[in-house]
């Protein structure tokens, strides 16, 4: 206990100066006051003065030493800690970083032309079937290698088939019995002298990925695209499909659910074919040449392709959910591809068979709007469905050979300063034929001379906030293979670390623009394609951008592509974007002998200019999503999109509700109510999700040292502390956020589609479900089951707000009222 003189007031004014003084030096030790012998009463106070001092001195250390702690700890927990750089032992916080503006100058101007047409010759020089090309892969891993980046090869043991033999006839029976062959298809394309990979010796035969073997014959039915309508359309007419070949059109929905649906129905065999009628104006009915003279399809174009069932399951059939490793367990694959054979023909192999239909069966432009596409009648076919007549039919033989392939993705990475935040870049290389200059190598060449740049930005001393990896992936023809098993390796890494996933599958075949994306991506997105200038436009001296051009319209995303593992299993924001044919561009001979570098250089992007755009398009996307304090994503994008989609499922529900009997409008109305709970989640979503990209923008604001070095030079250390943990919180969100949106149980029939948002339709492929279960409920007509999606939906939203509450209850400091500091 402390004595009562401790208490009183300070005797030695000199003493009081020093412990009231407001200046910066150390609090000073005041020397004794010397007295004499008999002045003892005054060295006493003098030595009591000393010892208060003294101790004043070692409590303020001690509680200096405290706070300094508590801020380090906070700082080193919530932000530090991750960024620590593991190879130079520093933190992100306080390492100078290059300026974005010379980053952004790097990406837009560093990609040149020339590299990308000599990446561009190397992928397109030969066949490189999924699974077939190991060289390449070889290649690709040096390439970023030389480019100064670590990468490897992962190889997995995938389901895959190659062709052997096949054959496609049309018969006719006389009175007598003999059968004759009246038609047999090529089943080639031309070799044409100005294409030379037109006529490698090596060169791929025409078939269908996923393809049973067989040999059948039976009597040929129409059935215009063969979407789920147009067989309904034909079923409820009457139409028998039991033992039937069904010839169909290219377009509208992924070839595989054609066959599935024929299938389903008791058909035999499918034949598909691509149909000028959906060429638009570049055709030769009317009047231009077809290639290689002119713009048009070459009449024996082939367009060959996958007919695995892509909306059920895409990856290795006999592993759906865990990656094809060696001695991995394996399941019979006939749930996800078909059990008839299927073959893919040219329109001039296709006219014979749609002639034998003449007369018989339904005039098919009878049907409705969508039958009347057909663009053949100038070589005298009229469109009739059929069936034939039992004298004729037509014989399918396909003989495919089954295997596990081995199959070779090539990962490269870009260490960042963070390593629990990863940045994905992706493109395929495999292609159906000896070729591939469109889809997939015009993007191959923007991956690799993409990664180019990178390298010289390394060079130049650049190392990116965040971590990004590039991966060129194997069989994604087939089923995008290579992806989705790598996906399924890495799941637990990529939920906890990934940011987005940006893929280039076909990077430029004509001058229109396209993306399908995520709305965490949609404002991203649109600025990057504001700072590219469109090629054509500035040739004719309009210097309009990209976004000028292209609107900045986006669709949901659907699958078909890369981006499907990533999106629609863990919930990863994702973005695929492409230049695609304009309405006077010459025709693209999709996954076919002519998608070759001599169309390329003549027709599709002559000088490799919209190769150039995309490239630079990419590395703007990349450079902003690796280098921002704040994660690019804009939140309530995402739920004002949810919000109109809803909006729209109301009104299906309202039109599905006019066919309803008095029973199970009761039902419906269970429905109708579980929609405005949802509706109502979905608003309060949106309330946080506002909240959240303002308090992340201001931060960003905050810590943007280049646009505001005066500013950042005065925030005092624990302000910038309390900032960087802050961004941490926001980052950590918009990282979680979409997966609030995946379901462990995943879609009805689809477990490994996740996703409640987004997924490929049931029957389209290629096309975005939104709200996938809530929609096929409705097209059921299940209501009680439309009332399990409403709730499951409305919990993955409440889970989102959950996610993005974690962020609130800081207090973002304004820059601007220094009084709050």
């Amino acid at each position: 206990m402390r004595g009562s003189s401790e208490r009183r007031p300070l005797l030695n004014e000199a003493a009081n100066h020093q412990l009231d003084s407001d200046s910066d030096q150390n609090l000073a030790l005041p020397t004794p006051v010397p007295s004499s012998k008999h002045d003892n009463s005054a060295k006493h106070h003098a030595s009591l003065v000393y010892r208060r001092i003294r101790r004043t001195k070692l409590r303020r250390d001690f509680w200096l030493s405290v706070v300094t702690t508590g801020l380090a700890l906070y700082a080193f927990l919530a932000y530090v800690r991750p960024a620590i750089n593991e190879t130079y032992g520093v933190t992100t916080i306080f390492k100078k970083k290059i300026p974005f503006a010379k980053l952004e100058k790097f990406v837009l101007e560093e990609p040149k032309e020339e590299n990308l047409e000599k990446w561009s010759n190397y992928y397109a020089a030969g066949p490189h079937l999924g699974g077939k090309n190991y060289s390449q892969a070889v290649w690709t891993k040096e390439k970023f290698e030389e480019f100064g980046f670590k990468a490897e090869i992962v190889t997995y043991d995938i389901y895959a088939n190659y062709p052997k033999d096949h054959s496609l006839s049309l018969l006719k029976k006389d009175e007598d019995g003999e059968i004759t062959v009246t038609y047999k298809a090529s089943l080639e394309e031309d070799v044409l002298e100005e294409d030379p990979t037109s006529g490698l010796e090596d060169r791929i035969p025409t078939f269908h990925g996923y393809s049973a073997s067989g040999n059948v014959t039976g009597q040929l039915v129409f059935a215009n695209y063969g979407t789920y309508d147009d067989y309904a359309t034909l079923v409820a007419k009457g139409l028998d499909f039991k033992g039937k070949i069904v010839l169909v059109k290219y377009g509208k929905i992924f070839r595989g659910l054609k066959v599935k649906r024929a299938q389903e129905l008791g058909a035999v065999g499918v034949i598909i074919y691509s149909d000028p009628g959906d060429d638009g104006e570049i055709t030769e009915k009317n009047g231009e040449k077809p290639y290689p003279e002119g713009k048009a399809r070459n009449p024996s174009a082939v367009q060959r392709g996958s007919v695995q069932f892509l909306s059920m399951a895409p990856g290795d059939p006999t592993t759906p959910g865990w990656p094809s490793l060696p001695g991995a367990p394996r399941v019979a694959p006939e749930h996800a591809i078909p059990s008839i054979p299927s073959l893919p023909i040219s329109y001039i192999d296709a006219i014979p068979f749609l002639k034998a239909l003449e007369g018989h069966g339904l005039d098919a432009t009878e049907l409705g709007d969508t039958w009347k596409t057909g663009g053949l009648d100038y070589k005298g076919v009229k469109y009739f469905v059929g069936p034939t007549p039992p004298e004729v039919t037509v014989n399918l033989f396909n003989e495919q050979e089954y295997e596990f392939a081995p199959m070779w993705n090539v990962i490269a990475t870009i260490p960042g300063h963070l390593k629990n935040e990863v940045v994905l870049l992706g493109n395929h290389r495999d292609a159906w034929i000896a070729g591939g200059a469109g889809d997939p190598n015009s993007g191959s060449a923007c991956l690799i001379e993409l990664a180019r740049t990178f390298g010289e930005m390394k060079k130049a001393g650049w190392k990116p906030f965040r971590t990004i990896k590039l991966g060129s992936w194997d069989g994604e023809e087939y089923g995008l293979l290579g992806s989705t098993e790598w996906v399924e390796d890495k799941w637990k890494y990529l939920d906890k670390n990934a940011v987005a996933y940006i893929n280039v599958d076909v990077g430029a075949v004509g001058s229109n623009f396209d993306a399908a994306a995520n709305p965490l991506l949609g404002s991203l997105l649109h600025e990057a394609t504001t700072k590219v200038l469109d090629p054509h436009s500035v040739q004719k001296g309009e210097n309009k951008t990209i976004y000028e051009r292209w609107g900045g319209k986006y669709k949901p995303l659907g699958s078909g592509s890369d981006f499907t593992a990533f999106q629609d299993f863990i919930g990863i924001p994702s973005l695929d974007m492409s230049f695609q044919l304009g309405p006077k561009d010459a025709i693209y001979h999709y996954h076919s002998n002519y998608d070759s570098t001599a169309w390329m250089e003549r027709f599709g992007d002559k000088g490799y200019l919209y190769h150039a755009a995309m490239t630079k398009l990419w590395g703007y996307i990349a450079i902003r999503l690796s280098e921002s304090h704040a994660i690019p994503f804009r939140a309530a994008d995402y739920s004002n999109f949810m919000l109109n989609y809803i909006e729209k499922t109301k009104n299906l529900t309202h039109s599905a509700l006019s066919s309803l009997t008095s029973p199970e409008k009761a039902t419906a109305d269970d429905f109708q109510a579980a929609l405005s709970d949802l509706e109502k989640a979905a608003q309060k979503f949106n309330s946080h999700a506002s909240r959240l990209d303002q308090w992340s923008s201001q931060v960003a604001f905050q810590l943007d040292t280049e646009s505001h070095p005066s500013q950042y030079s005065r925030l005092l250390v624990w302000i910038t502390v309390k900032l960087w943990g802050y961004v941490h919180k926001v980052n950590k969100a918009y990282q979680r956020l979409d997966r609030s949106f995946t379901f462990e149980g995943g879609l009805d029939e689809r477990p490994l589609y996740k996703h409640v948002v987004y997924a490929p339709g049931r029957w389209t492929g290629y096309e975005g479900a939104v709200f996938p279960g809530l929609v096929e409920s409705i097209e059921d007509g299940n209501w009680t089951n439309g009332v399990r999606w409403a709730g499951i939906v409305r919990g993955c939203v409440e889970d989102a707000v959950g996610v993005v509450r974690k962020t609130e209850g800081y207090r973002v400091l304004n820059v601007e009222d220094r009084e709050d500091w």
